[in-house]
C-alpha cells in the first residue's frame, strides 16, 4: 500500500519507502561491522517488526539466525497500556550469544526495557536494541539503544509494520495518522 492510498488518512509522510530503506541500509553497515565474527542473534519483536527485521537483515553481510518474541503493551488503543506480556517466547537459546534485539518504534521504552532485562538473564553475551524509529519526548524507561533509524515527534504513525487495530502495517512509507481516524 502507498501513501497515496490512504492520503485522507494521514497528516503527513514522515519517511519515505526510498528513504527508509536507506537508513536500514546504513544502520546494517554498521551493524556488520560491530558484530563481524560475533555469533548474532536477531530477535524481532512481533508483529510491528517483521518489516524492519525483513529489510534489516536482507542488508546484513553476515550470518545470522533470526528469532522472534510477541509481546504486548498496547491492546488495541493508541497509548501503552503499561503492562507487558509474553504471546510468543523465543525458539532458541541465546546463551553466550550476542543478541540485538529489533523493533519498529521505542514509544514509552517500557516494553523494550522489559525485554532487554528478560533477555539478559537468560545468559547472552551480550543484548542491545535495534529501532527504527524513537519518540523521546514520550519515554518514560531508560533505553538506550545501539541503533536508531531516526528521532520522531511524539505522535501517533503508521506505516512499514506500524500499525492502528492491525490496519496500515503493509502501508510502504511511515505517516502521522490522522486523530480523526482514533478520536
Amino acid at each position: 500500500m502507498h501513501a497515496s492510498d490512504v492520503a485522507d488518512d494521514l497528516v503527513e509522510v514522515l519517511f519515505t519507502e526510498a528513504q527508509i530503506q536507506a537508513r536500514l541500509a546504513e544502520m546494517a553497515a554498521e551493524i556488520d561491522r560491530d558484530y563481524e565474527g560475533k555469533d548474532l542473534v536477531l530477535v524481532g519483536v512481533l508483529r510491528g517488526a517483521v518489516m524492519v527485521m525483513a529489510d534489516l537483515s536482507r542488508a546484513l553481510t553476515q550470518h545470522l539466525e533470526m528469532d522472534w518474541m510477541a509481546v504486548s503493551s498496547y491492546g488495541s488503543g493508541t497509548k501503552s497500556s503499561g503492562v507487558v506480556r509474553i504471546l510468543k517466547d523465543l525458539d532458541a537459546d541465546i546463551a553466550g550469544r550476542h543478541v540485538l534485539i529489533v523493533d519498529e518504534i521505542i514509544d514509552t521504552g517500557l516494553t523494550l526495557s522489559w525485554l532487554t532485562s528478560n533477555l539478559g538473564s537468560r545468559g547472552p553475551a551480550s543484548v542491545e536494541i535495534a529501532t527504527l524509529l524513537r519518540k523521546p519526548e514520550a519515554l518514560q524507561m531508560p533505553i538506550t539503544p545501539k541503533y536508531v533509524g531516526w528521532d520522531i515527534p511524539n505522535e501517533f504513525v503508521v506505516g512499514y509494520g506500524l500499525d492502528y487495530r492491525e490496519r496500515y502495517r503493509n502501508l510502504r512509507d511511515i505517516g502521522t495518522l490522522s486523530p480523526k481516524i482514533y478520536s
